[in-house]
This record gives C-alpha cells, structure tokens and sequence, in this order.
C-alpha cells in the first residue's frame, strides 16, 4: 500500500484550541508563523510558530 507524501494534522495552540489541515494547499510555513485557511472561506488563521504547543497527525477513520 502505498501512501501520499502528505498526511492531515491537527496543530494544538498554547490556549486550548486546535486547528486541521486536511490539505497541503491551506498551510503555509513562514519564519515565525504558520498560515492556515479555511477551505470553505475567505477566513484564514496565521498562527505565531510560539503558541504551538503540539502537531498531531489526524486519523481518517480506516483500520490498519
């Protein structure tokens, strides 16, 4: 089975709140910030590289 080189993850912030990306398209990594867009919008989140407390890969619900 092969895999895609990309895999979703969750990116948990030093508040409690967390936020998904399901593709590569909607995340970019700058120097001291990370910028996430909404798929379903015009919003975006750009997010300080110091408030993220964890990267976490997002399950998509298949059994291994």
């Amino acid at each position: 089975m092969e895999h895609a080189p990309f895999e979703p993850f969750r990116v948990r912030l030093s508040n409690g709140t967390a936020c998904e990306v399901h593709d590569p398209g909607f995340a970019v990594v700058m120097r001291s910030r990370l910028l996430v867009a909404d798929p379903d919008g015009d919003r975006y989140s750009l997010i300080p590289c110091l408030h993220i407390a964890a990267v976490e890969t997002v399950g998509n619900g298949a059994s291994r």
